[in-house]
């Protein structure tokens, strides 16, 4: 497959003039368009030189068969989005821990761009988590689009729970870290409150088993914080939201979670950028302190996404509801969780902070996969995987491709 007349987003910048050759699920080619002497790139940022010579790209584009090329009629191709922190949509939430959820799941988002998630669980019965996670293990290889899990809970602080439920939460033990580890191979991301008994040498466990550990949902001073960061914890989760920040201590002032965060360039922040989570100005502080490369967007999307408004849905036993646009509790007490998807945070970025599209696209893609370890993901690159969203000139999601199989169509 050939995607020709398109203007591809890299991380520094947006070019025109290439065309991009998928084989066998890979990107297999980024070059100018021609024949025998087209010029490959390799997705180096625009103004670099072609990387790669360019017989391969011609060879393909002479055998690809007939309604294989695709013209993109000017419009963007961007990586596909890669979303850590997804719990569900359309009513369908991953505690259910069904395949026909997950792929629900899966399908809506695909509508908003994203072709890589990790599925979210709530604070539950570790017991019930486990289910949750052999069930998304034993899908993982016919469901294309989930990457892995996020585990949200139950090691998190009672005073930050914000729509999770308390009576689950529960300090990290040898034993109940253990049972996470045996779900290693498909646990990549977990949220811990770092100033909980236990908490730092769990954090140090799982950032030795290779799982990208997450301060969050979390009332830490800023030396627990400091320590979480010392034993390997290298993210903060949805920012601003159920975190601690600088607040005094006797007649002092101590930072928080936050202002760790925002002050240690190692830490990458998680942003649900959908308009009600953060406003407009915190968004600006966060992008000044973070920089383009210091932040993922993440959905937390719900079972409310994709729901009519005033829709009910249940978020592992709370009752929620879908109001203007944004998951609350029942009792509107709290927020549970967005009704978006990812490109709707791509457009907030660009439309309401003034972040560049390439720089809000990067927040999307490659962040979120340098974060926890997707080499194949989230770039334009020869011999990445070839998940490709395209975008119209207004930021609407046209088409997404995983591994070059088209999951949506507007």
């Amino acid at each position: 497959m050939i995607f020709q007349n398109a203007r591809l987003i890299f991380p520094d910048g947006i070019r025109d003039g290439l065309e991009v050759v998928v084989e066998n699920g890979k990107i297999a080619a980024i070059a100018e368009p021609g024949h025998a002497h087209a010029k490959e790139v390799d997705g180096s940022p625009p103004g670099s030189p072609p990387g790669s010579p360019p017989s391969r790209a011609a060879h393909l584009r002479r055998s690809a068969p007939a309604g294989f090329v695709l013209d993109l009629h000017g419009n963007y191709l961007a990586p596909g989005f890669i979303d850590l922190h997804v719990h569900g949509a359309l009513g369908r939430d991953a505690m259910e821990a069904s395949a026909e959820g997950f792929q629900a799941a899966c399908d809506y988002h695909a509508s908003g761009g994203t072709t890589s998630l990790l599925l979210a669980t709530a604070t539950a019965p570790l017991d019930s988590i486990a289910d949750v996670l052999s069930a998304i293990r034993e899908c993982c290889c016919s469901i294309k689009q989930i990457a892995g899990v996020h585990v949200e809970g139950p090691f998190i602080s009672k005073a930050k729970c914000g729509a999770q439920r308390a009576e689950f939460i529960e300090n990290p033990s040898r034993a109940s870290v253990q049972q996470l580890l045996d779900y290693a191979d498909v646990i990549k991301r977990i949220t811990i409150a770092p100033e909980l008994r236990g908490a730092f040498e769990a954090i140090e466990n799982f950032h030795t088993h290779g799982i990208s550990v997450s301060g969050g949902h979390s009332d830490a001073w800023d030396e627990e914080a400091q320590e979480g960061f010392a034993r390997g914890m290298r993210s903060v989760t949805h920012s601003f939201n159920c975190m601690s920040s600088a607040r005094r201590r006797g007649i002092y002032r101590v930072g928080g979670l936050l202002e760790f965060a925002l002050s240690e360039p190692r830490i990458s922040c998680e942003l649900i950028a959908d308009g009600h989570h953060v406003s407009e100005t915190l968004m600006k502080m966060l992008y000044r302190a973070k920089g383009p490369r210091g932040i993922c967007l993440v959905t937390d999307a719900t079972a409310g996404a994709g729901l009519p408004d005033k829709s009910q849905f249940s978020l592992f036993g709370r009752d929620c509801v879908v109001e203007d646009g944004v998951c609350l509790l029942a009792d509107h007490s709290a927020l549970a969780g967005s009704a978006s998807r990812m490109i709707d945070l791509v457009r907030t970025m660009v439309m309401k902070v003034n972040v560049p599209l390439h720089e809000a696209v990067m927040m999307a893609t490659e962040n979120p996969a340098r974060a926890v370890g997707f080499e194949a993901k989230g770039c334009l690159k020869v011999d990445a995987d070839a998940d490709l969203v395209v975008l119209s000139p207004e930021l609407e999601v046209l088409r997404t491709f995983s591994s070059g199989q088209e999951v949506f169509s507007h």
